[in-house]
């Protein structure tokens, strides 16, 4: 099955779950209140979490290094900054793991570690070869 069609039928699914369920213990009103407070709390520590970014990535380009962990760090808040504004439960948790420091480090050592190893073994096992053509070696 295709992983863009499962995720957009599972998240909703998702989401409409836990608001019934959360709904059910706090009450239909301090639901859309507390899904509006997660998005506004959440797109105002994204921002600071960007600005902090931007200026990392700059000193580290006046310092004449590759800003790539800036970059990816930044791509990751914006992603975070999208999941905090759909409504929901389950993609404000996600969100919220994203822009926060700590969580996103681990985040990045385990798929980054995964990467590293699957790169060095594609580099060892490289056989060179020559290609003879036997009709010219008739000649």
């Amino acid at each position: 099955m295709n992983t863009f069609f499962l995720i957009f039928i599972a998240l909703p699914a998702i989401e409409i779950f836990l608001m019934i369920k959360i709904g059910g213990h706090i009450g239909a009103l301090n639901t859309l209140g507390l899904i509006f407070f997660t998005a506004i709390v959440g797109i105002y520590y994204a921002k600071i979490q960007g600005i902090q970014t931007l200026r990392s990535g700059i000193i580290d380009i006046y310092q004449n290094k590759a800003p790539i962990q800036q970059f990816i760090t930044g791509a990751s808040i914006a992603f975070a900054a999208v999941l905090l504004i759909v409504p929901g439960f389950f993609t404000d948790l996600i969100g919220f793991i994203l822009l926060i420091p700590f969580t996103r480090n681990i985040l990045f050592k385990i798929f980054f570690k995964n990467k590293k190893n699957g790169n060095d073994l594609s580099r060892t096992n490289t056989i060179d070869g020559e290609i003879i053509d036997k009709d010219k070696d008739e000649l």
